[in-house]
């Protein structure tokens, strides 16, 4: 099996600054993309940013500019830097890895973490 762990959720006020951290652990053999989602309470879960095997990245358009995601492969670990806060931005932030285990190693799947919460306000 495959665990992502959030870390670095909290409470910031209005342009203020936060980094995420996720860890993937357990039965890895590959990981491909590692991605930040968030859900704020009553919509749906919608992508924040994404980064490939090759450092490659996508943002959503509300986060471009102010978030920045990194990613440390030998640590199997991804960052959100996330700047300029706004109180839309509070949300749970879920971390997703698209991974393939030592089990299966030509079946890539999607895990996700149990997020960390972000509020901004004042």
């Amino acid at each position: 099996q495959v665990q992502l762990v959030e870390s670095g959720g909290g409470l910031v006020q209005p342009g203020g600054s936060l980094r995420l951290s996720c860890v993937a652990s357990g039965d890895i053999f590959s990981i491909y993309t590692m991605d930040w989602y968030r859900q704020a309470p009553g919509k749906q879960r919608d992508m924040v940013a994404q980064i490939t095997s090759a450092g490659g990245t996508n943002y959503a358009d509300s986060v471009k500019g102010r978030f920045t995601i990194s990613r440390d492969t030998a640590k199997n670990t991804v960052y959100l830097q996330m700047n300029s806060l706004k109180p839309e931005d509070t949300a749970v932030y879920y971390c997703e890895a698209l991974v393939t285990t030592t089990r299966v190693p030509s079946a890539p799947r999607y895990y996700w973490g149990q997020g960390t919460q972000v509020t901004v306000s004042s």
